[in-house]
């Protein structure tokens, strides 16, 4: 099987030129898509208006699926985790978020994460590989066929296991998927990716899509954030504050601050404070993050009126800033606590 063509790996251009070279004609590429994305399927012969004899020749060349669902754990609050194992064996989870009005699905870029966040699980199990386009493209599909008749995913966010940005290549591949008419056809506004801050990724991406970006920050000054996140020695604060002021935001668009409240580690008045003033003139809205603490971990999630004291004192800065709330705790599916192990 390893040894068959990705569908799902191929971009809607990508797939008409292949189709093409195999001396088919184009019309086939638009065929199939719609039967990949629109219509969900996995099996060739599901495909009722594609000749039998094409059928026959996409299923000795070709494939559709590129992750295979394993497991799935639903929490108390409806959070359902999804755990896939890749066609090599490595697994990966994708974390669907049910809250009003919204079904958030946040999905994988890697297996693992070399950024070494002291604060973050998936990067205490060390990186293993990036995945493949139709590795993240397909984590959508799988969650689909995880949803009752009434749901439908609303929201992406790369915001699972990895560094999307690590793997600019084929995460920008899986966003032309995601985004084009003939693939998954969502809204470039309700796609979000997360990152820690490389900056001429970062850059670039906004160049490519006018997807929205969440910073991860985490830290108002370069000692603390050096502390918890090794990658403020290779792009500090200054460097990465300069690249958000250069990206080409769609107009009234604002970058969303990430900011993970570690109990007295960068949860102080001065801390938020400090905060304020380093986001000063830039267009922002901040999400503060409450811990979410995992066995071993060696941080503690702070209080809740020291999560209230400083929420309140950005907002009287007149930033808009709210608090992320945990979900899917009870079964290790909150942000940080993903992991490649089965």
């Amino acid at each position: 099987m390893n040894d068959l063509v990705p569908l799902k790996d191929f971009t809607p251009a990508d797939l008409e030129l292949w189709i093409q070279e195999a001396g088919q004609p184009a019309y086939r590429a638009r065929q199939l898509l719609k039967w990949i994305y629109a219509q969900n399927v996995e099996d060739f012969q599901e495909m009722t208006d594609v000749s039998k004899d094409f059928r026959g020749w996409l299923e000795q060349h070709a494939r559709i699926p590129s992750v295979m669902r394993e497991k799935v754990l639903t929490d108390k609050d409806g959070t359902r985790k999804l755990l896939f194992r890749l066609l090599d064996g490595e697994r990966i989870e994708s974390v669907l978020i049910d809250e009003e009005r919204r079904l958030t699905l946040c999905v994988s870029s890697q297996v693992g994460c070399a950024l070494g966040c002291r604060f973050c699980l998936t990067g205490e199990q060390g990186y293993r590989r990036n995945l493949s386009a139709g590795e993240i493209v397909d984590q959508i599909c799988a969650a689909r066929r995880e949803l009752g008749p009434e749901e439908r995913i609303t929201n992406l966010v790369f915001m699972g296991m990895g560094e999307p940005l690590a793997n600019l290549q084929q995460v920008a591949k899986a966003l032309e998927i995601i985004t084009s008419d003939h693939g998954l056809n969502f809204s470039t506004r309700k796609v979000t990716l997360s990152t820690v801050g490389l900056v001429p990724e970062m850059l670039e991406l906004s160049r490519l899509f006018p997807i929205k970006l969440a910073v991860s920050l985490h830290a108002a000054d370069n000692e603390t954030r050096s502390r918890i996140m090794p990658i403020n020695r290779r792009y500090p604060l200054e460097e990465l504050l300069e690249a958000c002021r250069q990206l080409e935001l769609p107009r009234r668009q604002r970058i969303t601050f990430e900011y993970l409240l570690l109990a007295g580690v960068n949860d102080s008045s001065a801390d938020a404070r400090k905060l304020a003033k380093l986001l000063k003139g830039l267009r922002a809205k901040i999400n503060l993050i409450p811990f979410n603490e995992y066995p071993g971990s060696p941080f503690k999630r702070p209080s809740p009126n020291r999560i209230e004291d400083f929420q309140k004192i950005l907002q009287e800065k007149h930033y808009t800033a709210t608090v992320r709330q945990s979900r899917g705790a009870g079964i290790m599916a909150a942000c940080g606590q993903l992991t490649h192990s089965p």
